[in-house]
Parts: structure tokens; sequence; C-alpha cells
């Protein structure tokens, strides 16, 4: 139980924790210095004004606000794994013996559901930054002023990393 309560608490805690760092990110443009992100639900945004005078990145930046919007497949398994948790909280100690339905495994599989719609997702939009990298940098190529963006962050960010990569 006290596990239980630990991972909760550290899976909930850790986006708190992050989004003040993801909505802080900023470009320096003509020596001043851009906000990036100016919501949570546009990331992005703040450099709009300056991508949409070329056509490339304005596609690029689109793009990769498309694919950082929350898709229904991710909601499904995180509600799924939610129900899971408050079904195995609410399901009775008395049938043991039932292996699919024990109160356990019905904790810690939906535990365990939610952990990875919420790695697949962090690594989907992590994969995606290259989009917005590569807007900058096309806009870079035929306008002025330049736009001067490193979307990794500062080395004063640490953290831990999980990627999926796809090879054909």
């Amino acid at each position: 139980m006290k596990l239980s309560i630990l991972v909760f608490l550290l899976f909930f805690a850790a986006p708190l924790m992050a989004a003040n760092q993801a909505c802080s990110r900023v470009a320096t443009v003509n020596y001043q210095e851009v906000l990036v992100d100016v919501s949570a639900s546009y990331r992005g945004e703040g450099l709009r004004y300056y991508l949409e005078k070329d056509q490339v990145s304005k596609e690029l930046l689109d793009q990769y606000q498309e694919n950082n919007r929350p898709t229904w497949k991710s909601a499904a398994m995180s509600t799924f794994g939610t129900a899971m948790i408050l079904g195995g909280f609410l399901r009775s100690d008395s049938s043991a013996n039932e292996s699919f339905t024990n109160r356990n495994v019905l904790i810690f599989g939906g535990a365990a559901l939610i952990a990875v719609s919420y790695l697949i997702s962090k690594t989907n939009q992590f994969n995606n930054e290259y989009l917005l990298q590569r807007s900058v940098e096309e806009y870079n190529k035929r306008n002025t002023p330049r736009i001067y963006f490193g979307p990794a962050g500062t080395m004063d960010s640490m953290g831990v990393g999980v990627g999926v990569q796809k090879d054909f």
C-alpha cells in the first residue's frame, strides 16, 4: 500500500514540477527574449509571428503543434487505468483465488497502464521537438531577424529520458 501511494505521488507530482520548465522556454530574436510556449496547449506559439513569414516554417510549426495535441488513445488508456485502480480499491479480498480480478492485480495493472500511457505521450512529445527546431532553421535560412533557439533547454536542466524508436 505504501508503495502504491509513493508511485501515485511520484507519477502525479512529476508533471507539476516539469510544467514550470516547459512553459519557460525562450528564444532570442533581435537581442530580445521571446517566450516560445505561451500556453500549454499550443507549444511554440510564441514564435508564430516570425515563422509565419516563411511558408515552410509555418507548415512545420503547424505539424509540430498538431503532433503535440493529446490523442484519444492516450486518454482512453489513462481512463481505463484509473478505472482499474478504482475497481481494485473497491474490490474486496474475499475472492483472492481469481487471478485477473484480484485487488492487487487491478491496482498495479492500472498504475502500469497509466505509466505506460504517460511514457508514450512524453516520448512522442520529445521526438516531435525536431519539427520546431527544423522550423526555426528553415526560417533562419531565408529571413531576418535570426531566431536563436535550443529546444533541449539549458545545461542546468537534468532528468531521465525514455524513448521509443521505430526502424523500418
